[in-house]
């Protein structure tokens, strides 16, 4: 399993898995990072990819002590199931 990668170029992370890449689309401003697409390949469906992706995502964003905002469904469901994850989301 590969790890969580910040391609910052391109404003996303990435996590390749059987050689398809799944996406985390974000925007950075100042100290806060907006999670807006979450994109995972139909091929990678059902593999718990997409919450590998934002978990390694957000222990990033908590390593670099950002805020974030969850405009992502996704993300938004995935923090909601995870308390431990919810003191990153910006007041």
């Amino acid at each position: 399993m590969s790890d969580v990668i910040d391609n910052r170029a391109q404003h996303r992370f990435e996590l390749e898995v059987e050689g398809h890449l799944a996406t985390e689309h974000y925007k950075l401003d100042g100290s806060v990072i907006t999670f807006e697409h979450t994109d995972v390949p139909k091929e990678l469906g059902g593999k718990g990819v997409g919450s590998k992706l934002v978990q390694g995502a957000l222990d990033q964003v908590r390593a670099a002590g950002l805020k974030l905002i969850p405009q992502c469904p996704f993300v938004k469901a995935w923090i909601e199931k995870h308390p431990d994850y919810q003191d990153l989301v910006k007041k």
